[in-house]
């Protein structure tokens, strides 16, 4: 027993150890862009991998790059700029339905935290007509969030709504009292509610479509040929770090990481222990759901995000799944 002790931890050492800088700054670079700027909290999983040193460990030369929002992320793998992207899984169906972009998901965050909130008492969704109501941009994530949500809500539109562009700043809008409704994340919520403000929540994703999928980390199809094995190691360093923030002895350093997003680490800790409670970041498999990703386009063709002359992407041309399981025999 005492031997193979020893042997496991000399392993896990040389692994650890394996990928000097010098070996690291001569594999291929992998850009990881991520949605919002500052970045939202969604994607404190990829500043865990980066200060825990995952992506080290597993020989990825990674860099993160934040954008505006997860659509403009997307675009900026097919055109080349970046190797990858975590963006909002409605907009690349759309995307992909519509202009045959050659995007291909491998990897996902299944479980949506949307809600409307706002600062104001006694309202129901149907007050949401004619007022503004803050989301990223139009047509980006929190705007298609809003579409979706609304479609549970008989009688009002989205084009019945006045859609303000904020980026990921609709929290500070509604703290600063300029916007009464807007698009949240659940830290944002956890932001507000440390500054005292009392919100109320007229539409929660979770409820009014509970089959949606919130993100998808995408790749170009002939880019991730090419580089195949350092975007199978970036994405093991990935899931390593899904794995480290389950666990609640690691919230503070979790919550370290997730100061990027401008939350403090009191307001990053109170989110995470909401995040976790809907197995928001996938532990366990790729958070590819079949069922959600065609529950989700066949939203889409429904409410003219994908072009009635055009035909909805299948999962099996959306989704590589063998580049999930490539990365998780590695963590394994």
């Amino acid at each position: 027993m005492f031997r193979r002790t020893l042997l496991a931890t000399a392993g896990a050492a040389v692994l650890a150890t394996a990928f000097s800088s010098a070996a690291l700054a001569q594999a291929p670079k992998v850009t990881i862009a991520i949605p919002g700027i500052p970045p939202v909290f969604s994607v404190t999983l990829m500043y865990v991998a980066e200060k825990q040193g995952f992506f080290k460990k597993y020989g990825a030369n990674a860099e993160i790059r934040p954008f505006d929002n997860g659509t403009a992320a997307a675009r900026a793998v097919v055109a080349g700029d970046v190797d990858m992207a975590w963006s909002p899984t409605p907009p690349v169906i759309n995307q992909v339905s519509n202009a045959d972009v050659p995007l291909v998901a491998i990897y996902g965050m299944p479980n949506p935290d949307w809600v409307v909130g706002t600062t104001e008492t006694g309202k129901t969704c149907k007050d949401l007509s004619g007022q503004d109501v803050g989301v990223d941009s139009v047509g980006g994530a929190r705007s298609v969030a809003l579409r979706s949500m609304l479609t549970a809500c008989p009688g009002v539109k989205i084009e019945d709504t006045k859609q303000v562009a904020l980026g990921s700043g609709g929290g500070p809008a509604m703290i600063a009292g300029r916007l009464k409704y807007s698009v949240l994340h659940l830290d944002d919520l956890a932001a507000i509610q440390a500054q005292g403000l009392k919100l109320n929540i007229l539409m929660a994703m979770k409820n009014t479509n509970p089959t949606s999928h919130y993100l998808v980390l995408v790749a170009r199809k002939d880019n991730l040929a090419a580089k195949r094995d350092a975007i199978v190691r970036t994405l093991a360093a990935t899931i390593e770090a899904a794995r480290f923030m389950q666990d609640p002895k690691n919230a503070d350093a979790v919550a370290d990481a997730a100061t990027v997003t401008g939350q403090t680490k009191e307001v990053s800790k109170a989110a995470l222990k909401e995040f976790l409670a809907i197995d928001f970041w996938a532990a366990k498999d790729d958070g590819l759901d079949k069922k959600k990703i065609e529950a989700v386009t066949a939203l889409m063709k429904k409410i003219g995000g994908i072009k009635p002359d055009k035909e909805p992407v299948s999962y099996d041309k959306f989704v590589d799944g063998s580049v999930w399981k490539d990365a998780n025999a590695m963590v394994k």
